[in-house]
């Protein structure tokens, strides 16, 4: 295994590719639905939409709440927000904070903690054990550039390396066709959320 501060530059060098990627590129492939579709009841004023939505805190002091994780970067944002605080655990053992907090603009898709939970306890366990693993499970959960609603549909190279796949329109989404967003459109700093309820596994 390659030393934690190797792995940082390398993770960090890999943001910084896919953001020049997807500013020469424009379009990632397959961005073939959603952007027709109109509003939906369940969409904020501010554009965030889905039913987990309302778990978020409305106080605009709580560090939880969509004001305050519009204000700092997204790995900060994610700590204040209480359906990703197993996410969160994760982030900080694999030493990835700093990293997604770096990165210039990004989408990141979410699992909660109830997503986490339906992964065996031993299971879990083991992955939050292996960084290496940890690693890669939770940088295929991140792609170059913020996408808006109407750009989310399509495949999408992810900072794992790989590559994962979002069907839907309007504000239903599904991702890899298992994990559902809950809540998306997010906003924070230098990132957008959807937040989902299963976790992703590298293809």
């Amino acid at each position: 295994m390659k030393p934690k501060k190797t792995l940082a530059a390398l993770l960090a060098t890999g943001v910084t590719a896919l953001a020049l990627a997807a500013c020469g590129s424009g379009a990632t492939t397959s961005n073939a639905a959603g952007a027709s579709a109109a509003p939906s009841p369940a969409t904020s004023a501010a554009g965030e939409f889905g039913p987990g939505c309302a778990a978020v805190p409305t106080d605009p002091a709580n560090p939880g709440s969509f004001d305050a994780m519009a204000k700092v970067p997204v790995a900060t944002a994610a700590s204040g927000n209480p359906m990703l605080s197993t996410l969160v655990a994760a982030v900080q053992k694999a030493s990835l904070g700093d990293t997604l907090n770096s990165a210039q603009a990004i989408t990141v898709f979410a699992p909660t903690n109830d997503a986490f939970a339906k992964i065996p306890k031993a299971d879990l366990d083991k992955v939050l054990a292996d960084n290496a693993t940890l690693t890669k499970i939770l940088t295929y959960h991140v792609v170059a550039g913020k996408l808006a609603p109407d750009q989310l549909a399509g495949t999408h190279k992810t900072l794992q390396g790989g590559e994962l796949t979002v069907s839907g329109s309007g504000t239903d989404f599904t991702v890899d066709g298992t994990a559902k967003v809950v809540c998306g459109n997010v906003q924070t700093a230098n990132a957008t959320v959807y937040i989902i309820d299963s976790v992703l596994m590298p293809k």
